[in-house]
Order: structure tokens, then sequence, then C-alpha cells
């Protein structure tokens, strides 16, 4: 405590609630529950972004059964933190969605009491985004399949408070920051599209004779078609038995390879996941494409993406690609590139079940032939107009990783107590603490109601059970598709280890009348009842 800044105290989430505020789970809602016409939506993880709600939930129930199952309903402005992956611990505000909303099982629900609470809710967000109580709630995590928080150990995670003064100031001061660079990230999304979009204004005035020295003095050049000055070859099947070897006397180049050339080695087509010797080439009936060949796929999805490459070495191709092998004396390698690269094949391919391209579609192609010199010009100044684009994009990518590291910075500062001043007439966190204790202890002992669809009080007749019978008497209403072990917890009131002896002795031995499955909906094992 003594650490904390001027006028600081610590709390557990459930205290910073206040008498009556909210600090629950959300619901267990089986499927026969939902209702695909009901006006209640059912909030899930995957609404819970960092800081922001995503709203991307389907799934809905109708108001009938939120009332039978006594189901928490949201209100605008609680905090929901997520109790699984990824990442786990995330937490937003919830927004008014212009409906009814519950939650499912694996999200938290904080609302404060309005008359007595020790934070404000978007305080409470961003101190559960901040790296020291993420990490908390990581390491409490546990589970098999899939990392899991307790609604528990939520309830009791320690937290640095602020005065509340101190906490509005923060929150304003944080959301401030955060929006400048939403706002970046946003600008920053926007460069590859633009840069691609430059690429091919810088392609189109090139072979428009308009980027060289050239272009205002040379004689007005010929189309020709493409056929006329390249090989046009298609590469070969690739027997599996063949497949498989790193190393060998020429690369086996597939669709993928050409796709890792383009992302990886600026174009440049040097090596395959797969090799073969020269021996191979006679059972392939196969002949090498040379290097300094423009290849590309030629049939299926990869066709619409228009990639493109150049060999540096002799290689053989897949037959989904095909090769351009230019005769050098009439054009240069690295023009033909940037020529194809101004080509969408997707209006020429064929119509039919797999999209392809067709040889003499490709031959028949026009291309303007300027002598080689100004070929090599307009390479020269494309390839300078390229490399200061991509150096934008390099800019763009490390920028973009930095942002992310940025907000994890500024809540950082925040919970440290340095991203804004401390003043000293705010009354101090510990005051408001003790206030909300106090009215804690003096209130009357409420009677808790519990939900029926999470009781843990089974009949007084099934408490003389033993445990192993009472699980398997309890089993009998679970859903078909079973209970993840948190749920079967719930609904059985026994020390922990009880239970766990319990289940293993009725899912072991020579007939076990339980079994576990793996739900792949839910993503979580599940014990079910086998049936009799």
């Amino acid at each position: 405590m003594s650490e904390l800044p001027q006028g600081w105290a610590e709390a557990t989430v459930l205290e910073l609630a206040g008498r009556n505020g909210v600090v629950t789970d959300g619901d267990w809602v089986e499927s026969k529950d939902q209702d695909p016409s009901g006006s209640v939506r059912l909030i899930q993880l995957a609404d819970i972004g960092d800081g922001f709600f995503v709203n991307k939930s389907r799934r809905f129930m109708n108001l009938e059964t939120v009332e039978r199952l006594n189901c928490t309903q949201l209100q605008e402005g609680d905090v929901l933190i997520a109790r699984m992956p990824d990442p786990l611990g995330r937490a937003c505000i919830f927004p008014a969605v212009g409906q009814q909303a519950v939650t499912a099982v694996d999200v938290f629900v904080w609302r404060p009491d309005h008359k007595l609470a020790g934070a404000e809710p978007r305080w409470l967000m961003h101190a559960i985004n901040s790296p020291v109580a993420r990490s908390t709630i990581q390491s409490e995590a546990g589970g098999t399949t899939r990392q899991r928080v307790a609604g528990g150990k939520l309830k009791q995670l320690r937290l640095p408070v602020p005065p509340l003064p101190e906490q509005r100031r923060i929150v304003a001061k944080v959301d401030g920051l955060i929006a400048r660079t939403a706002r970046a990230r946003k600008e920053l999304d926007r460069i590859p599209a633009l840069i691609a979009r430059y690429k091919q204004r810088v392609l189109a005035l090139a072979f428009s004779g308009e980027l060289t020295a050239f272009g205002s003095s040379r004689p007005k050049v010929k189309l020709i078609e493409l056929g006329d000055i390249v090989d046009i070859s298609s590469g070969y099947g690739f027997p599996k038995d063949r497949q498989g070897k790193s190393s060998g006397d020429f690369p086996f180049a597939k669709v993928s390879d050409i796709s890792h050339a383009v992302a990886d080695s600026a174009g440049i087509l040097a090596s395959a996941a797969n090799y073969v010797d020269r021996e191979d080439l006679k059972t392939l009936k196969a002949k090498p494409v040379a290097a300094g060949s423009v290849v590309f796929a030629k049939i299926g999805e990869a066709l619409k993406l228009n990639r493109r490459a150049i060999t540096s070495v002799p290689l053989i191709l897949d037959n989904n690609c095909m090769a351009l092998t230019p005769n050098r004396s009439k054009v240069l390698p690295a023009y033909l590139l940037r020529f194809m690269e101004t080509v969408d094949l997707g209006p020429l391919s064929v119509a039919t079940a797999i999209p392809s391209v067709r040889r003499g579609d490709v031959a028949s192609l026009q291309i303007s032939l300027p002598s080689l010199e100004e070929q090599a010009d307009i390479v020269r100044s494309i390839e300078s107009a390229f490399g200061w684009l991509d150096r934008i994009a390099a800019d763009q990518a490390a920028a973009a990783r930095l942002l992310p590291r940025l907000d994890t910075a500024i809540l950082a500062k925040a919970f440290r107590g340095t991203l804004v001043p401390q003043d000293s007439n705010d009354e101090p966190a510990s005051v408001q603490l003790e206030r909300i204790r106090d009215d804690r202890d003096t209130a009357p002992k409420a009677k808790r109601e519990r939900k029926p669809n999470r009781s843990k009080a089974p009949l007084m007749t099934e408490k003389t059970l033993p445990p192993r019978d009472r699980l398997l008497k309890d089993s009998e209403k679970w859903p078909m598709v079973g209970l993840p072990f948190e749920a079967i917890a719930m609904r059985n009131s026994m020390p922990h280890d009880t239970l766990r002896d319990a289940l293993f002795e009725l899912l072991s031995g020579p007939t076990p009348l339980l079994q576990q499955r793996f739900d792949t909906d839910a993503e979580v094992i599940t014990i079910q009842r086998i049936p009799t």
C-alpha cells in the first residue's frame, strides 16, 4: 500500500461495485433455450473487444425464457469482461444495442451501485485492460482445452484505486489518447490500398511512355502481340510419390511458391518447397523453365490474385502455372514482368467450374515494345518509384506494429498514477472504500435469489445420497450434449475434490456411466450420460 500514489487505495472488483452493484458471471444458456425469433440478444465472447463492443452476436432468446431462467439483463454502461481467450481478460463497456440483452456464461458482468460505488465503469474497463491486471487475470486462468478464469477469481481481483475525481481525469485522458491512436490506425490502414493504387498508376504511366525522358521525343511505338516475343509454356503434373524432396537439381514450383516469392522475395522465384533431380524429368516428361521467365497461376482462385514472379534459376513448374520465356533480343525479362503486372487475367479466364486462362488468350495480349535501351530505362524508373513506395509501406507496417504497444504504455502509465496529476483536494479513495464497507456491514442481510439453471441446492432427499449417486441422478436432467465440469459444479453442492472423485468413478471402470466428449460449437470438453 505504501507504494501506491497519494490518495490511492486497493480494493477488489467486488468491493468496487458497492452493496447494490451487480458482479456476476453470465448465464448458462443451452441451445434449447435460444430462439432465433426472440427479442433478447445473447451477448457472447466474440462481442467483447479491447475497450470496444463488437456486437457480432446473432443469437437470441425470448423474454419468457430469460425471465424463467432469471438471467441477468444488461444495462447500458455495464462493464463486460471476457473469461476466455483471445485475449483472456479483455473488457469493454456495453452500449445500448436497441434491444434487451443477456450474456453467455463466459462473459463476466460488473455494474456499480449508482448511489455508492468505488469506481467509474470506464475507469474499471481501462483498469482491467491495463497490462498488470490483464497479466494477473491470465495467471489465474485454468483449464485443459481452453483457458478460463473463474468468476470468483475476477470478483477478488485486487486493483489500485485512485480517488473518484482522479478516475474521471484518467478516463478523459486515456480516452483522448486512445482515440488519437485509433484515428492513426485508421489512417495507417488506408496506406496499403493507396500504395497498390499508386503502383498501378506508375505502371500505367511507364507503359504510356510518360515516365521516362523518351516519352516526349520517341516515335510512336506500335503494339505487338505477346506471342510474337515470348515462348508460352504450361507446367507439369507432380505425382505425390515424387514430392517431398527439400533439395535437388531443380525446384518444382507450385502456385504457393509463386505467392511466397511475391510476398517475401520481391517477386524473384529462386526456390520451392519441393525439388526434383535430373532423372525425374524423364518420368515427369518435364522441361525446365529458363531463368528470366515470368510465371503466374493459370487456374483456380489464385488466378484472380494476379501475382507475378520472375525466375532467377531454371525450374520445373506445376501444371496449375504458366510461364512466359522472353526472346531477349526483343524484350527484357524485367520489362516483361512489369508489363504482366498491368494485366488482369480475371476477364480472360474461361467461365467453367474452375476458372482458367488459355495459352491463346495470353498470346494475343498486346504490348508496346520500345527499344531495349528504353525498356531498361522504363524498368529503372518503375523500380525507383516502387522502391520509394515500398519504403513507405515498411514505415506503415512498423508504425502499425507500434500502435498496440502505445495503447499498452498509456494504460500502464495511467495505473502507475503518472498519466494525470494528483490533486490533494480529492477525497482519498480509502475514505470512499470505507464508506462502501460500512454501508455493506450495516445493511440488512437480504436473502439471495439463486438462478434456476445454476442452483446448487439439491432436494434434501438427494443430499442423503452418496456423491456418486447424486451426480448420476442429476445427469438425468443434463442436455444430450452434456455439460462442462464448471456447469456440473454449479448444479451440485459438494466439495471440489468430492465432485472430482465422484465424476472419475462414473467415467471409469469396466462399465462407465458417463463419458467425455469435445463440444466443437462451444470449444469445451463436456461430460454426458451414456444411454442405457
